[in-house]
């Protein structure tokens, strides 16, 4: 009998739980974009039709390209390019008794500002994709800009909310607290 950690198909079960894992992930943010960008569309035109044309491609081509931006976003995380921003950020939230050091998964967000930083780049990667794909689809450049405007404006609120779940999620499958609170200070 092999233990559980040493049996051959152990790193096999892994990655297929780390693929289906971003599947997952990335299936409920397409669900997430398709809704919102219907009722956005539709607020702006006022026409169904244009707006569930509108509606479903400017989904599909955002979630690839959602996939794209969440890969580089991991690459980063994992490689700590930001970790010197990073570091020195929980050094002073390790001061002040805001950050538990051993309680962070590196390969995840773990500050305000590298989750605003991954928020912004959706914010303009969505943009421009959004208008791209409206005015393909209407011709009509003020309609592709009010829908390159408003409708990444209130993905980038979904996504961001997307995201935080999303990390709950990892981080609950990674062991660690999904709601980290800072440690309490002694105050005798």
């Amino acid at each position: 009998a092999w233990p559980a950690s040493d049996h051959p198909f152990a790193m096999v079960r892994m990655i297929a739980d780390a693929a289906r894992q971003l599947w997952l992930k990335i299936v409920s943010y397409g669900g997430m974009h398709l809704v919102v960008a219907i009722l956005v569309a539709w607020a702006i035109t006022r026409d169904w039709r244009l707006a569930l044309a509108v509606g479903m491609i400017e989904p599909v081509v955002q979630t690839l390209a959602f996939a794209v931006h969440d890969r580089v976003w991991h690459r980063i995380e994992r490689r700590g390019r930001l970790s010197g921003l990073q570091e020195a950020s929980e050094a002073i939230e390790g001061r002040l008794g805001l950050h538990d050091h051993h309680a962070c998964n590196h390969a995840l967000p773990t500050s305000f500002k590298t989750l605003a930083a991954k928020s912004f780049s959706y914010g303009i990667m969505h943009f421009a994709v959004a208008v791209t794909v409206a005015f393909a689809l209407t011709r009509d450049w003020r309609i592709a800009l009010a829908v390159g405007t408003i409708e990444p404006l209130v993905q980038t609120v979904f996504f961001t909310l997307h995201d935080q779940i999303w990390r709950r999620i990892e981080r609950r499958r990674a062991g660690l607290n999904p709601d980290p609170v800072p440690p309490a200070e002694n105050t005798v």
